[in-house]
């Protein structure tokens, strides 16, 4: 697919074999790490310029705008590469749940245990 993705941001960009690289959201002023999700050039074009995180979905090989369906929108405050330009970072207002399963965050269910 093609993209409208600034030229200059999509020649820094390291993807995975299939065009994705890891998106992961977190909420701007607490740093709570709400989710994870997957953006191709174009998901990063929308996610830039329309100011609501827009992912691409592995599983249903289509584009999805957090909270268009459950209405827990993804405000977008700033947009980061890694040093190696392998992860996004997306600093968001979360509105509601950011995790299909209706919890705040993906990341607060399965806290594994450490050991001694």
């Amino acid at each position: 697919m093609t993209s409208n993705l600034d030229p200059a941001i999509a020649a820094r960009l390291k993807r995975s074999p299939d065009g994705l690289v890891p998106a992961i959201a977190q909420q701007y002023d607490t740093g709570e790490v709400l989710m994870l999700g997957w953006m191709d050039d174009e998901a990063l074009h929308r996610t830039l310029t329309t100011g609501r995180c827009t992912y691409w979905s592995r599983s249903r090989r289509e584009y999805w705008v957090k909270g268009d369906t459950s209405g827990h929108v993804q405000h977008v405050r700033s947009v980061a590469l890694d040093c190696d330009a392998d992860t996004i970072l997306v600093k968001v207002d979360q509105v509601g749940a950011a995790c299909h399963t209706g919890a705040r965050t993906c990341f607060d269910a399965d806290v594994l245990p450490l050991g001694e």
